[in-house]
């Protein structure tokens, strides 16, 4: 795992096991876990980029560790009767608080995460991904639930946040079958924001984070979480509510002076996003 500060503000995760094409085992997914809680708790930074390296994101789960049953396991095997219950423990999945399968996939930020994509991402690597803000990936990239043909689920949000963000119906599609899907179809499916050349997917990636980073941040996190927030509520007249109680402090705080810049400087106009003022 590597970590690297771009910009001051702006962290770098780079997942790094060639050797099982960026595959999660136990320590990995502990080190996942780790770095973004502590990207979460860290004032100086304001975004975070996930990456995988030049030729592949991530594979999944790590299928030969899961098989020996070792500390890198991560299935629970219980049987349970209406008189024993079995647990095999060293393939038990310990799912304690925030902390899933894969590392920081349970984890609610508050602050945004990219996820910089080559090669593969699929499996619980997709699981990763679709639990990042944003996702940029080169046009080699491919996307599936290829856990599938091995019988191995996806219980890290793969079934909640793929329908969240694609469809309930593509999103059926690609968990039924299993099948591969290319980045010109996962842009037209909303399964990624941005599809650029191999060499520039790193590049385009910082270069959003610093956009991200340029602005209020207390109003762009009030934002983002009322976005997320919203399934929490049975109404819509609910989720309205919510988002005025997030952000009217920001409003308070940062949109006034904003306006200000906007009436006064007439900055920021006509989709120009570079505001010399600070807020």
């Amino acid at each position: 795992m590597n970590r690297e500060i771009i910009n001051d503000n702006i962290l770098l995760i780079t997942i790094n096991r060639p050797e099982t094409r960026n595959a999660i085992d136990r320590d990995t997914a502990d080190k996942l876990y780790q770095c973004f809680k502590e990207f979460d708790a860290d004032e100086k930074l304001n975004v975070a980029i996930l990456y995988g390296g030049e030729n592949y994101f991530c594979s999944g789960a790590d299928l030969k560790a899961l098989s020996s049953s070792s500390r890198n396991g991560s299935i629970t095997t219980t049987t349970t009767t209406t008189t024993t219950t079995t647990t095999t423990t060293a393939n038990r999945l310990e799912t304690n608080g925030d902390r899933g399968p894969m590392g920081p996939t349970r984890l609610q930020l508050s602050k945004p995460v990219i996820a910089c994509i080559n090669g593969h991402c699929v499996a619980g690597g997709l699981e990763l991904a679709l639990w990042c803000d944003l996702r940029v990936c080169s046009n080699d990239s491919i996307f599936g639930v290829y856990c599938r043909r091995w019988g191995v689920p996806l219980i890290d949000g793969g079934t909640i946040r793929l329908p969240r963000l694609i469809g309930q119906s593509r999103a059926l599609d690609l968990i039924l079958t299993g099948r591969s899907v290319n980045s010109k179809e996962a842009l037209e499916i909303g399964l990624v924001n941005r599809v650029v050349e191999k060499a520039k997917v790193l590049e385009t990636a910082v270069e959003l984070a610093k956009l991200l980073s340029s602005f209020p941040q207390k109003c762009m996190r009030s934002d983002r979480l009322s976005c997320y927030q919203q399934y929490d509520f049975n109404s819509i007249q609910e989720a309205i509510e919510n988002e005025f109680k997030l952000g009217y402090n920001s409003l308070l705080e940062e949109g006034i002076n904003g306006s200000k810049i906007f009436a006064l400087d007439r900055q920021g106009r006509h989709g120009n996003l570079i505001i010399e003022s600070k807020l």
